[in-house]
């Protein structure tokens, strides 16, 4: 078989480079985050399929920038770095998606636009070169703090969310972002990434996400109606939260303190749509 014939289809090879399952992720909460506020079905269309171009162009940067690096480490399973779609293209897809998440954030008002377009430039910061610094989580903190108001600002009568789900939506992108890492941070020291969780370590990582997670757990039960649905949420963040927190001192952290750990963060934006 040729390098040709082995090579999968442009579209494909796109899709693969906007990190597909954090793009849904991030979109389908979107989506729930909408409903449960109430936005209507016209502006919640919209502001869906903002959000989704917004992942898209912000997935693709990534990779583009970091496509080097990538390959230098033999992250083949990347179709930059495999050599699927090049990096100029890639970057051009990805400048095409945010001018859209921007154009169609416009209808939804001055505020959401206003609150997507910060969001979006923290994340492109983050891969333009933020992530090597010691203030690699501040995008995370800013742009999933905003995250909650993008369904309030998104509605006919505009407002930002309550401090307590912006607090919520903080303590989220920081478990995001310090346990993402803990993956890769072998394969990021080599090719000279030293953010935040690298500095920290992968066991202080894990420990200040489950503690940020469990804050924000603690947020979202203080700042609503103590629901038998949202108590049951609570303590099941807690647990697993405890369990990650546990798990890293016992053994040398790897994907099962990664899944214990995002999924206390599925549980946390769980009990923060279902309040």
């Amino acid at each position: 078989m040729t390098d040709a014939a082995a090579k999968p289809p442009l579209v494909r090879a796109l899709w693969g480079a906007t990190h597909p399952g954090p793009t849904l992720v991030v979109t389908a909460l979107s989506l729930a985050l909408g409903i449960a506020a109430g936005v209507e079905p016209a502006r919640l269309v919209l502001l869906v399929a903002a959000v989704f171009a917004g992942q898209v162009s912000v997935g693709l940067s990534n990779d583009a920038i970091d496509g080097a690096r990538d390959a230098a480490v033999g992250r083949t399973d990347k179709p930059i770095a495999g050599g699927a779609v090049t990096p100029e293209r890639a970057l051009a897809v990805a400048v095409a998606a945010l001018v859209v998440a921007v154009a169609l954030s416009v209808p939804l008002g001055p505020g959401l636009l206003a609150a997507h377009a910060i969001a979006l430039a923290s994340a492109w910061a983050y891969n333009a070169g933020l992530k090597s610094t010691p203030f690699s989580i501040v995008p995370f903190l800013l742009s999933f703090g905003l995250f909650p108001s993008f369904a309030t600002l998104s509605q006919s009568d505009p407002g930002l969310a309550a401090p307590w789900a912006s607090l919520a939506g903080a303590a989220l992108g920081a478990a995001v972002h310090l346990t993402n890492v803990v993956r890769d941070l072998d394969d990021d020291r080599r090719t000279g990434v030293r953010g935040l969780p690298h500095r920290l370590g992968a066991r202080a990582s894990v420990v200040l996400a489950a503690f940020g997670i469990v804050v924000g757990a603690v947020a979202v039960l203080l700042g609503t109606d103590a629901t038998p649905v949202g108590v049951i949420f609570f303590v099941a963040v807690l647990v697993v939260a405890l369990a990650a927190a546990v798990l890293v001192f016992v053994r040398t952290p790897g994907r099962a303190v990664f899944q214990l750990t995002m999924l206390a963060a599925l549980l946390l934006a769980a009990q923060l749509v279902a309040t």
